[in-house]
Order: structure tokens, then sequence, then C-alpha cells
């Protein structure tokens, strides 16, 4: 993923975009939030090798990129180009929901927060499971070291924001390592879910 380098610091904050009404409902399309990931994911990229990692035509993924780039999750990588292709790269590492445009009176910003949050939650489980059905490829040393858990606790709203802040924090303080020999990119998925108990 393309990141904006400053003086290195103990915990590098990642560059992350937040989002707005206006931002949301550009990028609210299951199409484009997947173009968005693989870019990130994936590095700097043209619409046809999109198309065919996504399994679209080239036209839609052209035609989304240019919507991305006019709300400014996408911008162009002339660094890659060779031909007459046009590359892309995201402009920021990664995206920022903010609660209250669940909320807001607006019908469509809702309706774009809804159908973002879905796609989100559509794509850790397909992550989730593709890892479980390639978990078989990988070495021991690998399918030992990943995780899928979950933990019920009984906390306050305040007590869940600070950890789950604090879990934000540790994962970003790996961050900048060192190349080490086997490192391999690494998703974590994080899902903080108040539930009421039973009647």
């Amino acid at each position: 993923m393309p990141e904006e380098k400053t003086e290195k610091t103990e915990n590098p904050v990642p560059n992350v975009r937040t989002l707005d009404a206006h931002s949301l409902r550009g990028l609210a399309h299951p199409l484009r939030i997947r173009i968005l990931s693989a870019l990130r994911l994936n590095g700097p990229a043209t619409a046809s090798q999109l198309a065919e990692r996504l399994g679209e035509s080239s036209g839609a993924t052209s035609y989304h990129l240019r919507q991305l780039a006019a709300h400014g999750f996408v911008e162009d990588a002339p660094e890659h180009g060779k031909g007459r292709e046009r590359w892309w790269r995201s402009a920021h590492d990664g995206t920022k929901f903010d609660e209250t445009l669940m909320y807001d009176d607006n019908p469509e910003t809702r309706g774009a927060a809804d159908a973002f949050l879905h796609e989100i939650a559509t794509i850790h489980a397909q992550e989730v499971n593709t890892w479980i059905g390639d978990a078989v490829h990988w070495s021991k040393e690998w399918r030992s070291s990943a995780d899928i858990s979950d933990f019920t606790l009984r906390l306050t709203a305040g007590q869940s924001h600070e950890l789950t802040h604090r879990i934000h924090d540790l994962i970003n303080s790996y961050r900048d390592l060192p190349p080490a020999e086997g490192a391999e990119a690494v998703r974590f998925h994080t899902h903080t879910l108040p539930r009421r108990d039973p009647a």
C-alpha cells in the first residue's frame, strides 16, 4: 500500500480518510469498495488488471475508478505507466467510518451507510472463508499463527471504545517493521459488537 512517509515514530499512524456524507455516497457501491480494497492490498493496477482480478469488465472498472478519483479515493500512479493504459493507486492507507452517518437526516446518506457496512461485512466473511479453504496450502507455522476467535466481555460503552482503540494502536505499532524473511501480508479484522442478553 502506498503510505505517506513522515519522520519515523514509535507508533506510526496510517494515512486514513474519514468518510463524510458526500464521500460516503461516492464510495458506497460494492465494486468501488472492492476496487479500492484491491488497490490497497495489492498495490497500483490498471483498469484491465482490476477487471481480471475482480471478474468484471474493464469498462466497469474504468467507470468506477473515475468515480473513485472524483471523490479523492484513488489517484494516478504515473511511475507505473509504460504504455497507454492508466495506472491507479489508493490515495490513502485506509478509510474510517463515522458512525453518525448511520443517523444522518438525509435518507440517502443512511442508505449509503447501510450499504457500505454490509459490503465490508461481506468482504470480511469472504476473507475468512477463503483462508479456511486455502489453509491447507500454507505451512504449519502459518496455520498455527492464524486466529479466528471471539470473546464476550461485560463492558460499558466507554470501556468498549477504549479497548477497541487500544487494539488499533497495538496493530499500528507493527507498521513499518524492518523487512523480514518470510513476511507475508496479514489481515486483521476487528468487530466490536454489543448484544443484548436474551430476555
